[in-house]
């Protein structure tokens, strides 16, 4: 199969990639498909013609999978037009591809298409209100590719996704703990991280799948994160511990750290559906950011 991968700059596109690349994995990817990995460079997301531009010129694909994303949460208050074209019309456009070439395409959502006020860990088939722009962006991609595409397309809502490589809480944290020796960490925001190694090993398992490799099959949402719940405070603090870094973390409120755009307060989401069908592997958060921080100092 000739499988494309948007966002090979990002932290899951590279992920992907190291995995691809040095089997780190329980399959060799590579054995039977030829992957194609792009980023802005090769084709810009916010560019309609440059879309274009590049599928008129390229052969046709078996599987796209849509790692590229407008993810600056609060600079998208203000550039939401731009948040817009990356994270909804450009889907709509790889979606109409998608079908025109008879691929399939896998595509990756957010938690932050919900508001955070729910009691329990949030089911595919819970209510969505998303409370800042990118969440809506986010959330109107995710609407178009299922009018678009109603069979063959998954969509996988992530969450907190951090990894060895670019900006993310992790890397921050180990570079603010080094240049200062207390941080104030936001305590009441909850939520799961995913370890982007861990969630690129749930995408190639799953296009892997011969069930998922059946054409015509029902297009469907899933979540994905690692187990377990933990705050932004406590999640600093654990990397710290792992690191041996001395920083003091301070707990502090949402309202005592206010931000352009709102945060959900609560986006714990249920793994269920994505286990039983795939068999996917969730690691519990720490097993993973333990994983993630070894990887760091290894390189």
């Amino acid at each position: 199969m000739r499988i494309l991968v948007t966002g090979k700059n990002g932290q899951l596109g590279k992920s992907i990639n190291k995995i691809v690349n040095t089997g780190n994995g329980k399959n060799n990817y590579q054995q039977d498909n030829e992957f194609i990995f792009v980023g802005r460079e090769e084709i810009d997301l916010s560019s309609e013609s440059d879309i274009n531009r590049y599928f008129d010129s390229n052969n046709k694909f078996d599987i796209i999978i849509n790692c590229a994303a407008y993810t600056a949460v609060d600079k998208a208050e203000k550039e939401q037009e731009l948040a817009n074209q990356v994270n909804h019309l450009a889907v709509k456009q790889l979606a109409n591809i998608a079908n025109e070439q008879k691929a399939k395409l896998v595509h990756v959502s957010t938690d932050y298409v919900f508001d955070g006020t729910g009691g329990k860990p949030y089911k595919e088939t819970d209510k969505i209100n998303p409370i800042n722009v990118y969440g809506k962006t986010k959330l109107a991609g995710e609407k178009t590719l299922q009018e678009i595409m109603p069979t063959d397309a998954i969509i996988i809502r992530t969450s907190w996704v951090y990894s060895e490589y670019g900006n993310n809480f992790v890397n921050t944290m180990l570079r603010l703990g080094k240049e200062r020796d207390e941080l104030n960490v936001v305590s009441d925001q909850i939520g799961s991280p995913t370890y982007a190694n861990d969630l690129a090993v749930a995408i190639l398992e799953i296009i892997d799948n011969k069930d998922y490799q059946d054409k015509k099959q029902p297009t469907e949402i899933y979540h994905y994160s690692n187990k377990g719940r933990v705050s932004w405070y406590d999640f600093a603090k654990e990397i710290f511990k792992i690191a041996e870094v001395d920083c003091k973390v301070n707990s502090i409120t949402t309202q005592q750290h206010p931000t352009p755009a709102q945060r959900p307060r609560n986006t714990l989401m249920d793994k269920e559906k994505i286990i039983e069908k795939f068999g996917i592997k969730t690691p519990y958060w720490k097993e993973a950011l333990c994983s993630c921080i070894k990887n760091i100092k290894d390189e």
